[in-house]
């Protein structure tokens, strides 16, 4: 098969498109026709080194954890997909090596659900990790319920703008903060804006929910996370992807897994139209690197996806 593979760390030019072996599939998995791919900083990340004290990378490495799909063959003893079947998945393993920048790969089940039946393959490979992300710190890590107001950091990216509409979903007053040039998009999702402005931006929240936050999402971390502490109601609950620097100040840092039901339930709201996905550029499998240069730029209003002919 056609894949993009890396055989040592580094940024966009060590990235290689060519021959990699096909998958195999073991019991608990099946074979995905691969048809997008989204690229997430994480991607990168990984790709540089920076998990190496985390997760092993056993070379030449496939980089990507999103992915949308045919099924082409399931294992023999998965029962939930048959041939043919559409999928989205999150598709992470504990090691480096088999992921989804490639024309198929071997998703095991439990990182998978169907793809939602309104949107195209591009749209529901950018949901997998970051729509994750936002459901399962909303609803694990802060509890948030109807009436809680809640504070979303950079709300126009992909996991925060996934939180402000899951968030509404559930019954929470939103405040969104972003960059000067993401604030109408965070108005639109429905979320309350705030600027980015370390001088100015306690006294902003502070206007708007002078008793105090319910919860804060942190994405950025850094001094808006320790700024967002103290904006916390009694009782308030704070979670971080991004700075374990939350521990310290009494809140959790979360790290999403793969959940088929959470993946599912994911894929209703898209149908039901609670979640929209947007995705802002694509590129063709070969020229992955330069998606990652364009995730890794930032600036995007959307996701950046990679497409499988």
């Amino acid at each position: 098969m056609k894949a993009i593979s890396y055989s040592r760390y580094g940024g966009p030019e060590v990235l290689e498109y060519g021959e990699r072996p096909d998958p195999k599939v073991g019991p608990d998995a099946v074979l995905v026709k691969v048809r997008a791919a989204s690229v997430n900083p994480v991607d990168w990340k990984c790709q540089a080194g920076y998990l190496d004290g985390m997760m092993d990378a056993v070379f030449p490495v496939v980089p990507g954890w999103d992915v949308s799909g045919v099924v082409v063959r399931p294992g023999v003893s998965v029962t939930e997909f048959a041939e043919g079947d559409e999928v989205m998945g999150y598709v992470r393993e504990d090691f480096l090596s088999r992921g989804t920048f490639a024309e198929y790969v071997a998703a095991p089940v439990r990182t998978l659900a169907r793809k939602p039946r309104t949107v195209g393959f591009e749209e529901a490979a950018a949901l997998p990790l970051v729509g994750l992300t936002a459901y399962q710190v909303l609803h694990q890590a802060l509890l948030v319920g109807r009436g809680d107001t809640v504070l979303v950091h950079a709300a126009a990216g992909g996991v925060g703008s996934l939180a402000v509409q899951i968030a509404r979903h559930l019954g929470c007053r939103v405040i969104g903060a972003a960059r000067e040039a993401g604030l109408e998009q965070v108005a639109a999702l429905g979320a309350e804006p705030v600027r980015y402005d370390e001088a100015t931006f306690a006294d902003q929240v502070r206007a708007l929910a002078p008793l105090g936050l319910d919860a804060v999402l942190d994405t950025i971390g850094g001094p808006y996370l320790r700024l967002s502490a103290g904006l916390l109601a009694p009782g308030g609950r704070l979670a971080s992807i991004a700075d374990g620097e939350v521990l310290a100040l009494g809140g959790r840092y979360f790290w999403v897994r793969p959940d088929p039901t959470d993946l599912a339930v994911l894929a209703d709201l898209v149908d039901e139209g609670v979640v929209t996905v947007r995705v802002a550029r694509t590129f063709p499998l070969e020229r992955a690197a330069d998606a990652q240069r364009a995730n890794a730029e930032g600036g995007l209003n959307g996701k950046v996806v990679v497409t499988v002919p």
